[in-house]
């Protein structure tokens, strides 16, 4: 084969390469666009370009893949609509700008003064996908049987509840006279009069009817029906509106009046309420809840100075115990049976173990020995009257920190099992055994440890849990889904936190930690810096009171009691434990595992369907696990999708509703609201649900009629 050269190429190519190499090309910079994803999920974006690029603002529904790079721009964009889908879901399509900063030029010269610099802003428009229904309620017979013909029975009860009767005549009887009447109505009234009828007044209703208010209804008739000039006589019989604010089937269903605490501060205490514990604590006033019951809070000990927890509390003496044995825990004075969360005045942080003593036992109303400027009330807690009491046991020293080793002895301990200890006055080996066995034990507590190093904690609590008590912990506030520990415990009871989310149903805290091995959610509250709500309508000194969940505390620097609104897992647990508490004194379980397989049957699914890391096996619900009354009964609709993203279209007077939405799967419940927390269709309330997935495939779902029964 002859080799090639360039004066052997035609002369015209031989032009081109040579003025393709003296005069580059200008560089191009980054230019403004707009991107339609349609229904779609994504699409590939792309944009000739000489330069580096990088992705700096990205709205939070798009992710952008890669996000810097150099020469052409050829990204990936995908859409997760369900994280801009307001709460209404009322938006048909969504927008966002991609911002995307630049420095043209080959690689060299990127480094120039004079290089080319700019932005680029990439628009990002996006199909909602649609769902649409209807919410139906079943009917209910309201008004009169207006059939003709009724037999005598229905005819006689007719009577009774008209307002009088309606007379026509066979033929017209002359203008109405001036008083109202004309000859046929002053025919009919001359009968009735004959036969000691009052009549007291009567109107025309055409020139052949008239209307008669007359004193014996059944009479009346029974005349006019034989008079031969008469074509009809019936009672002027009573109609009724036809809403139906509480019907089932054909009844209305009695509801109990809730039972709402006066404390100062309970208004604002919107965990109760959103459990449903109105309901609870009005079933609580015949008396039921007479077992006494013991509540372990392993925790930083309590303020037994704290007025809202007078008589709440197995004291020193009863079986309370402090376990922290080094002096730099904060007391100084070794393992005794006085768990009291010792006071510096350095101490910037409230009481954490009377933050969750108080959630449990807090006292309902007024407080004696409270301090000059204390509340007289302040808050109360879920047990209210029942025969339950908390046994604090002291594992969490000043600092916020514990030990394996306490929290394993105080598990034992609180479950009834024999502990040796050290008694620090004599250097001697002590036994100790808990007069009052704790059937729950909560652990607002834990960290992320292995489970080789969490051993010993889980061998206690698995110890406990055959001695008959329940372990209740918090899942952990880490943000992720790394498992905590005692949490994580193949015998321990792992609690997550909710939040408020606007809407019917709550939803998940961004902080709380979620993995296979949590079994229930209940209200933490929410993280003010990351995710802002205020939507429990309450107010504190003239400004909206946060979600956050407010319980007994303590005042370090005065020296006093005081109340805290605090936000975590550490929260969740201890309501958990409340609700096992009561169904033990109510007699509902009677042992550890009756009370695990209640709380677990009558918890409010959300998130995906059955249990998920997330929620667990749902969020508890009092009133269905003790069998409250209904103090309401209103029907409405909540949609969440796998996740536990909460939205609430809006329904319109004859119960249709249209949500735009993301992809993905998607709960649509319909149901009535019988524990006033506004939550509709939960475990023992009539309801209606279905399941739908929303995507490309199928961008619109129509689930017909939701009849919640």
């Amino acid at each position: 084969m002859p080799r090639l050269s360039l004066s052997t190429l035609p002369l015209s190519l031989a032009l081109a390469c040579t003025l393709a190499a003296c005069t580059p090309a200008a560089p191009l910079p980054l230019k403004d666009q707009s991107l339609d994803l349609g229904r779609t999920l994504g699409t590939q974006a792309t944009q000739p370009f000489s330069g580096r690029w990088t992705v700096t603002d990205v709205p939070d529904w798009l992710q952008v893949s890669p996000v810097s790079g150099q020469g052409d721009v050829n990204v990936q964009i995908r859409a997760d609509r369900g994280l801009d889908t307001p709460l209404a879901a009322d938006q048909a399509e969504l927008t966002g700008q991609i911002k995307i900063v630049w420095t043209a030029g080959s690689q060299d010269a990127q480094g120039g003064v004079d290089a080319p610099k700019g932005a680029a802003i990439w628009t990002v428009r996006a199909d909602q996908y649609v769902l649409t229904g209807r919410l139906r309620q079943e009917a209910s017979a309201q008004g009169q049987d207006l059939r003709v013909g009724p037999g005598p029975t229905a005819r006689l009860a007719e009577a009774g509840r008209a307002r009088g009767i309606i007379v026509k005549y066979r033929s017209a009887g002359g203008a109405a006279t001036v008083k109202g009447t004309n000859a046929r109505t002053e025919h009919v009234l001359n009968v009735l009069r004959t036969a000691d009828l009052s009549v007291r007044s009567s109107r025309p209703l055409s020139d052949r009817s008239a209307e008669l208010q007359v004193e014996d209804v059944e009479a009346a008739l029974r005349i006019l029906r034989a008079d031969p000039g008469v074509e009809y006589a019936v009672p002027n019989a009573i109609l009724r509106a036809q809403t139906l604010p509480r019907s089932v089937g054909a009844q209305a269903l009695p509801v109990a009046q809730p039972l709402e605490p006066t404390d100062q501060y309970a208004g604002l205490q919107w965990p109760f309420r959103l459990l449903g514990y109105p309901a609870v604590w009005r079933d609580m006033e015949g008396g039921a809840y007479s077992r006494p019951v013991t509540v372990a809070v392993v925790d930083s000990g309590v303020r037994y100075d704290h007025p809202d927890l007078e008589g709440q509390l197995w004291n020193p003496g009863e079986g309370a115990l402090d376990l922290l044995s080094d002096p730099r825990n904060g007391d100084g004075d070794g393992v005794d049976s006085d768990p009291t969360d010792p006071g510096e005045r350095t101490r910037q942080t409230g009481s954490h173990g009377t933050h969750v003593a108080g959630l449990i036992a807090a006292r309902w109303g007024q407080n004696t020995g409270a301090c000059a400027d204390c509340s007289a009330t302040g808050v109360v807690g879920a047990v209210r009257r029942a025969n339950v009491k908390v046994l604090p046991i002291r594992v969490i020293d000043a600092g916020g920190d514990a030990d394996i080793a306490d929290v394993s002895l105080a598990v034992r301990y609180a479950a009834g099992l024999s502990v040796t200890l050290t008694d620090p006055a004599t250097k001697k080996n002590v036994t100790y055994t808990n007069p009052h066995k704790a059937a729950v034990i909560n652990l607002s507590l834990g960290a992320e440890i292995s489970a080789d190093t969490a051993q010993p904690m889980c061998e206690a609590v698995q110890e406990a849990s055959a001695a008959g008590s329940l372990v209740i912990v918090a899942a952990g506030n880490g943000y992720g889904t790394t498992p905590y520990y005692p949490a994580a415990c193949p015998a321990a009871v792992a609690v997550g936190s909710v939040t408020l989310s606007g809407g019917s149903a709550p939803k998940h805290a961004v902080y709380s930690n979620a993995y296979p091995a949590v079994q229930f959610s209940a209200p933490g509250g929410t993280d003010p810096s990351r995710d802002p709500g205020i939507f429990n309508g309450g107010t504190l000194n003239g400004a909206p009171f946060p979600d956050l969940v407010l319980s007994t505390s303590w005042n370090y620097v005065k020296n006093q009691p005081d109340y805290e609104a605090q936000v975590g897992t550490s929260q969740a647990a201890p309501q958990v434990s409340a609700l096992a508490a009561l169904l033990l004194s109510k007699g509902v379980t009677t042992d550890a595992a009756s009370t695990l397989a209640r709380l677990s049957a009558t918890a409010t699914d959300l998130g995906a369907a059955g249990r998920d890391p997330l929620f667990g096996f749902g969020m508890i619900n009092a009133v269905a696990a003790l069998g409250a009354p209904a103090i309401s009964d209103t029907l409405g609709l909540r949609i969440q999708d796998s996740r536990g993203l909460v939205f609430q279209p809006l329904v319109d007077a004859l119960g249709r509703f249209t949500a735009y939405l993301g992809n993905g799967t998607f709960s649509v419940i319909g149901g009535r609201d019988r524990d006033g927390n506004g939550i509709y269709g939960e475990t023992s309330e009539p309801r209606a649900q279905t399941s739908v997935t929303l995507g490309p495939a199928t961008p619109q779902v129509d689930v017909g009629d939701l009849l919640p029964k």
